[in-house]
This record gives structure tokens, sequence and C-alpha cells, in this order.
């Protein structure tokens, strides 16, 4: 698995922390858009188009991308046809985010989340699939899930 990661200066530290964590694991390759060190900032706007494009072309398979909130990046990210980001400040919400609201792309706030929380958030986001946990909504949830595509092909246009 392909996994595209950015960050601004806020989210600087966790994304460092969160690309050691991924890269110790045997079956993720991490595509590392930077910001490379805290004395080259980007802002928000600038780093999460990196991730849903590459996310959109192909090149990864699901993104994080890290701010201050998590909120600016996510409502840059969304702006991208195929790309659905979910904030994320807790391992129920990073569950849920793939569970619930099949999310390719999941952001976190620098200013929120400790790095050791942020892991088990990324490793509950990864370790679920969609609709999994709630088989008893598989049909509404999958239904919701077609009704925003087709939502978002009349928006992107």
């Amino acid at each position: 698995m392909k996994i595209a990661i950015a960050s601004d200066l806020s989210g600087f530290p966790l994304k460092q922390e969160l690309v050691a964590h991924l890269k110790a694991k045997a079956d993720i390759e991490v595509i590392d858009f930077g910001i490379p060190d805290a004395d080259h900032p980007k802002p928000y706007f600038e780093q999460a188009p990196l991730v849903a494009r590459a996310i959109q072309k192909g090149e990864a398979d699901k993104g994080i991308l890290i701010c201050g909130t998590g909120q600016g990046m996510a409502i840059v990210a969304n702006k991208h046809k195929g790309v659905y980001a979910c904030v994320v400040d807790d391992v129920f919400s990073g569950e849920r985010a793939k569970i619930v609201n099949n999310a390719n792309v999941i952001t976190m706030g620098g200013w929120i989340t400790a790095p050791f929380v942020g892991k088990e958030i990324v490793d509950a986001w990864l370790s679920m699939q969609f609709t999994q946990k709630m088989e008893f909504k598989k049909d509404f949830l999958t239904n919701a899930f077609g009704k925003v595509q087709e939502h978002e092909n009349e928006v992107f246009k």
C-alpha cells in the first residue's frame, strides 16, 4: 500500500513521527511530500493538493494530512474529485472515517493529537474496511457512498 503524507509547519512534528511509524511497516510505502523540515514551511493550502493529486493519479492509495487542527487540510483535500477526507482526533473517529465514510484521506491536528495517539489513529484507520463492524448497515452505507459519488460527479463537471 502506498500512503502519501504532507504537513504544514504546525503539523510537522506529528508528520515526522507518523512517517517513521509507517516506514517501519513492511507492507507500506510512504510518499512524503514534506515539509522537509521546520526551516522550509509551506501552508496547508499548498500541501493538501499534493496528497490529493497523488490519490487522483493513482500514485497513492491513501493519504494523511496534518496541519494545526486538521480542518484546513480537510477542506482543501475535499476540493479534489475522488478524495474523501475526514478530520480524525481519536481512534474511534479514525476507524469510522473508513467504516462509515470510506475515507481515503485522514487529516489530523498537530496542535491537538499527541504522536502516540496519532499512530494509534493511523493504525486503526488502516486496519478497517468500508462497512466493517457495521454489517447491519452495509446496504445503507454503500448506497450513501454511492449518493456522495453521484453528487461529486454533478459538482465536479
